[in-house]
Parts: structure tokens; sequence; C-alpha cells
């Protein structure tokens, strides 16, 4: 079974002014918190950690009970990768499924197609992607997935969906405190361990205030 971390500690600037007296993660989309919609895509991961920052107290609160490991990064928010790192005496040894929480999904869980698809033989990262035209709300694509399943960059034709699976291990190198992802995945790229899969569903970034309708409508369409 694979440990899960769920980043939920951004400011949410983006989604102003909801964010004015929440965190990001307890924005509601079809009724339910983000950070509850992140949790179901890795229900079957253990243990998960989750983290927080602004407005932690709101955060820790609703998360009270559950069976998750609260991570409180104060003063200085730690961004992904840095985040991650101070995560893993909560989450232990071997690779970790990376989860942000700020998007909604149809189809099979996040957890499940990654922990299929993942080949630690030849794999230090990999990470779920969905075809453009199975976006909603966000503009713009980041990687190219080539038929090998090996990720590039160039005539990008996949959209990153914030979930994904990392050896942890290659964290060790880095000495800054505050450092995001792609610092482990831009070496993964020049060394060809860096692969994707394809989510079969759908996903929406829910990014900003005006993202969240468009989220419910693909949530109600395609449940």
């Amino acid at each position: 079974m694979t440990s899960a971390m769920v980043f939920a500690a951004g400011r949410g600037t983006r989604m102003r002014p909801l964010t004015d007296d929440r965190p990001k993660a307890m924005v509601r989309v079809a009724g339910r918190p983000l950070i509850d919609h992140a949790l179901d895509q890795v229900a079957t991961c253990a243990p998960v950690a989750v983290n927080a920052h602004h407005f932690a107290d709101r955060l820790i609160a609703h998360l009270h009970g559950r069976d998750v490991a609260i991570l409180r990064e104060t003063p200085t928010l730690l961004e992904t990768g840095g985040g991650l790192r101070n995560a893993l005496p909560a989450l232990g040894a071997g690779p970790v499924l990376t989860m942000n929480a700020d998007a909604a999904w149809t189809g099979p869980r996040a957890c499940d197609t990654l922990t299929a698809a993942w080949d630690p033989a030849r794999m230090d990262g990999l990470l779920l992607m969905v075809p453009k035209h199975r976006v909603t709300g966000k503009a713009g694509d980041d990687f190219t997935l080539g038929p090998d399943g090996r990720l590039s960059r160039g005539a990008c034709r996949m959209t990153y969906t914030g979930a994904g699976i990392v050896k942890t291990d290659l964290l060790g190198g880095i000495t800054e405190d505050v450092f995001s992802l792609w610092r482990i995945w831009t070496p993964m790229l020049a060394a060809g361990t860096l692969f994707g899969v394809e989510h079969p569903g759908r996903w929406a970034d829910v990014g900003a205030p005006g993202a969240i309708a468009p989220a419910e409508a693909m949530l109600a369409a395609y449940a």
C-alpha cells in the first residue's frame, strides 16, 4: 500500500475572496470541501498526511477524528517539495503518492490508476495526466506523454492533474527548506525516469471562484 501526501497549505490567493476566512481546501464544490474530494482520490493509501498553513485551525478542525496526520507548516510555507520532505517522518520509507487539493474528478480514483501503473524498476516518478479535451477550467497543457510512457516537455498535449507518485529518497540532496516538486521532476525528465499515465475520467481545476460552477457542472454531467 502506498502512503499519500495531500497538499492543502496554500494561501489560495487566486481563490480570493473565498479564502479571506478559510483555507482553499475548505472551499466547497458540489456541497463538499475540496479537501474531501482530494481525500477520496487517495482512499486506499495509508498512511495519509495533510499539510496546513493558511487558516490551519479550520482545516484541522474539519479533519478531526480522521485517520490522517496533519502537519502545520509555520511560520514558513514550504511549497510542495519542502512540504513532502517535512512529512516524511509521518509517511515512512518508500514512494509517496502526492495530491493537490484543488480539483474535482470523475472516473476511477487517482490512487488506483497510479498504483496500477507504478513500476519502481523503471520509474523515479509517475504523474497522472489527462488529455485537454477532458479538462474543465484549466488553460494550457503541461507535458507530452510518449508511446513508452515517458514524459517530456515540448508539444504539450496532456495536462498534469496534480496527482503523482515519487521516490522520496531524491529529496535528500536538496539543501533548501522551501522548494517545489519541480526540483526533483527536472532531473527525472533529463534522465528519462519521469513517466505518465492517463486518467480515464474527467478532471477540473478549481483554483479560482469562477472555476467552481464549471466543476460542479462537470460532476453533475458525468456522475
